[in-house]
């Protein structure tokens, strides 16, 4: 089974990214179900209903987020409406939506899906860890693929996490940072692993922000309206090969593909 995750989709560009260059990907190496995490994909911050459909359009079966996904406070209004759009599992009983999902793909193979923040320079959710733990026991009674994004700031709570979930699940996948890491590899159980997966979206930015918005906010630490770059715009993610039958990742390959119109 072949999987491609794509990285933070970042406002307008990134949508456009992802309608225009995923159709190729998943022919050219045969992709057989597509994630994407899209907590900027609203003019950089949050989803609302028409960015949804939107790229539930453009072939992705499962949507993950991570620390803006209330940022568009529709979002409670809509959010238990589809199944398959993920906020991390660790939020505290009673927050709307789910964290986690299992969705068939074309051939009737189940894959399941976890969402996870890191509490590391984040907000103070719930142990990640003891939440993927459970999880995972709900998870396994419908699917041997199981694929983590988890969503954290810092390189050693991602890595921690990978180790903690080698041979557990399929896969553990970072977001958050928008930079791709070079340090993609499969673990002694077979769990692949990926610091970050990167960013799609505008690359003449600074991870997908105006360059002179950020930059005056750094030189001023005035807050200012952050606005979506709009040149060189890239799609980046990875592509999984799990066997089905055990589970266990047999490759792991970054992905950059740039969007020319």
């Amino acid at each position: 089974m072949k999987i491609l995750f794509v990285g933070d989709i970042v406002g307008k560009p990134g949508r456009l990214a992802v309608r225009e260059l995923i159709p190729d990907i998943i022919s050219q190496y045969r992709i057989d179900f597509v994630i994407g995490n899209c907590e900027n994909a609203a003019a950089g911050f949050g989803v609302t209903r028409e960015v949804v459909e939107e790229l539930y359009d453009s072939n992705i079966h499962v949507l993950t987020s991570g620390n803006h996904i209330w940022d568009k406070k529709e979002i409670r209004e809509f959010v238990e409406d589809y199944e398959t759009l993920l906020r991390p599992a660790n939020y505290p009983e009673g927050a709307p939506g789910r964290g986690s999902v299992v969705m068939p793909d074309a051939a009737g193979i189940n894959v399941g899906v976890i969402n996870l923040m890191g509490r590391i320079f984040m907000a103070p959710l719930e142990c990640p860890f003891r939440i993927a733990e459970k999880e995972i026991e709900k998870l396994k009674r419908k699917a041997r693929v199981i694929v983590v994004d988890i969503h954290a700031e810092a390189t050693s709570e991602k890595e921690a996490l990978g180790w903690y979930l080698d041979g557990r699940v399929s896969a553990v996948v970072g977001t958050h940072t928008h930079v791709q890491t070079a340090d993609e590899r499969i673990l002694p159980e077979g769990t692949a692993y990926i610091t970050d997966v990167g960013m799609t979206g505008p690359f003449n930015s600074i991870i997908g922000i105006r360059k002179d918005v950020v930059l005056e906010r750094f030189l001023t630490q005035v807050p200012n309206k952050f606005v979506v770059a709009k040149d060189d715009v890239r799609l980046q993610g990875i592509i999984l090969d799990i066997d089905e039958a055990s589970g266990r990742a047999r490759d792991i390959q970054r992905l950059t593909v740039n969007l020319t119109l």
